[in-house]
């Protein structure tokens, strides 16, 4: 993508032939590019390239494509939605100045001006109206958070109306993870679709970005290297929380060592996920600086609840998983506060709840675990008619720290009776096998907002293809529970709405479809010279890093 010059951004007609409000117009917004280009440049005398390592590649820059933290910490530097969060994690206005509920069914939105995407084009409601309309689409990883939602209308240039079929009094909080991308560059670049990440499409929005972002895609190869540089013209540039970094290398490094070794020999500045084993070393290194916070996600095993025989198992004719009894015998053969302690050295929390109790509604007392008894575990397999145990196979990714939580975790269960086998694969196996339900038993997490309906909706409700349940990776369906979680999306009043998040999460905890694991403490360990703002869903925000060269 070529850097947008002052001509492409405000077209090539001389300033002399223009009428003189039109000329006067047009030398503004030529001053305003050029001051920011001096800004630019002035950054670019104080500050050093970021180099960013992650065990990770985001996958794809399609930014409705997928719904994962990888991809999310990438393709959100360079898209941008209605509404962002501020260093506290509260929502704060973005492509959006404002917004309202004009009734019950419709909510308005002023769009800020002189907003312009990284190819120099205006961004207006035209552009709101397409990209509500692409995150809705079948292909979408991200129609979930839009659930309700039936149509995006333009009112003017500046404002968009979203029309729902109920009421939803919480909507904006739902918007943040809602790029807004360019209608034109996606016609013309034949991508007016999401890509389906799932069926392995290609397509130019894989490798190419166009966003309004802080940051505008330089080059995108897979496994590689992400190149990113500050995007002179964002309508931020003025902001006093900004940084100094204006160009931005994210690495995927999948061995830890190699990632460590990279830092220490000044390579690499950041690392997004040392190995919870160094956590103590790189404490004690007067090199190196640790950022931590609790986790707002957690991880989770979860169990195929759809087919009446298990994929990949040797029980025919049945499915354990979906008793009740065989879900409880799992959670008590696992000993997690002993994994904690030994495989992620004391970096995590055990946790029995199923959404973090910083989620607004979640209740702290399903924080406590039930106990780990392998006992009782054993005599719950035998009421529910599986004296003898049977085998299944336990998927997890091939990230260093969840392989040995699943390899820990398959032999205690092992030790009741439950033969796991574990399957580990990469990122772009691994995910489908989430989002498409095709494994029998899986390990995987997820970061909730701090509103909790578009968790509840992704990960409980019943599947259905507008939206709901699309991370309910065991399809597994409680009408009761769907009509909680259905009623808590158009419930305006705070304490009900809170009444109802624990009616929810009470029947989760009662019924087990999931079994809850531990939330990580998040740890960025980085050269002292880099400065960042960390937030509790384990993305960076680039635009508030300061990175001071070297004398």
């Amino acid at each position: 993508m070529e850097r947008t010059t002052p001509d492409a951004a405000f077209g090539r007609l001389p300033l002399e032939g223009a009428p003189p409000a039109d000329r006067r117009s047009r030398i503004r917004g030529v001053r305003l590019v050029v001051a920011c280009f001096a800004a630019i440049a002035m950054w670019s005398a104080h500050a050093a390239p970021l180099r960013i390592a992650s065990g990770f590649d985001p996958q794809t820059m399609d930014p409705h494509a997928l719904a994962l933290l990888y991809h999310s910490r990438i393709a959100f530097q360079v898209y941008e939605g209605l509404v962002g969060r501020d260093e506290r994690f509260i929502l704060e206005p973005a492509l959006a100045v404002s917004w309202q509920a004009l009734d019950a069914k419709t909510w308005r939105f002023k769009l800020r001006p002189n907003v312009v995407f990284h190819d120099g084009t205006r961004f207006t409601a035209d552009d709101v109206v397409f990209s509500i309309e692409r995150a809705m689409g079948q292909a979408s990883q991200r129609s979930f958070l839009l659930k309700g939602v039936t149509q995006a209308r333009r009112v003017d240039d500046l404002t968009v109306d979203l029309l729902l079929d109920s009421p939803d009094a919480v909507l904006p909080e739902k918007l943040q993870f809602v790029s807004m991308m360019s209608r034109a560059w996606s016609q013309k670049n034949g991508v007016e679709a999401s890509q389906d990440f799932n069926g392995k499409q290609e397509t130019f929005a894989v490798r190419n970005a166009n966003g309004t972002g802080p940051y505008r895609l330089v080059r995108y190869e897979p496994d590689v290297r992400t190149t990113l540089q500050a995007h002179p013209q964002w309508w931020g540039a003025g902001d006093k929380r900004n940084g100094n970094v204006t160009e931005v290398s994210f690495v995927p490094i999948k061995q830890d060592a190699t990632r460590l070794a990279a830092l220490a020999s000044g390579e690499i500045d950041l690392v997004l996920d040392p190995p919870f084993q160094d956590v103590q070393r790189l404490q004690a290194d007067p090199r190196v600086a640790l950022l931590q916070i609790p986790d707002l996600g957690q991880q989770y095993f979860t169990f195929d609840q759809a087919r009446d025989e298990l994929v990949a198992g040797d029980v025919k004719d049945r499915n354990p998983f979906k008793d009740r009894r065989v879900r409880q015998a799992v959670y008590h053969a696992l000993d997690v506060e002993l994994i904690v302690r030994q495989v992620l050295r004391g970096q995590a929390t055990p946790t029995g709840a199923f959404l973090s109790t910083r989620v607004d509604g979640s209740p702290p007392e399903f924080d406590r675990r039930l106990p780990h008894d392998p006992a009782r575990a054993r005599a719950l397999l035998r009421e529910a008619g599986y004296p003898n145990g049977f085998s299944v196979t336990l998927d997890c990714v091939n990230i260093a720290y969840r392989e040995n939580v699943c390899q820990a975790a398959s032999a205690m269960l092992s030790q009741v009776g439950i033969r796991t086998s574990l399957r580990s694969s990469p990122t772009n196996q691994f995910f489908p096998k989430l989002s498409q339900a095709t494994a029998s038993f899986i390990e995987f997490g997820w970061t909730p907002q701090p509103d909790p309906w578009s968790s509840l909706n992704a990960l409980f409700h019943t599947w259905s293809a507008d939206g709901a349940g699309t991370f309910n990776a065991g399809r597994y369906s409680n009408p009761k529970l769907d009509a909680t979680i259905d009623a808590l999306r158009v419930e305006p009043d705070l304490v009900r709405r809170r009444q109802l998040v624990a009616e929810a999460l009470r029947m989760v905890h009662d019924d087990l479809p999931y079994v809850p694991l531990y939330r990580r403490t998040l740890t960025w360990a980085m050269d002292k010279k880099v400065r960042a703002v960390q937030w509790p869903n384990d993305t960076i925000e680039l635009r508030w890093v300061r990175h001071d060269p070297p004398p």
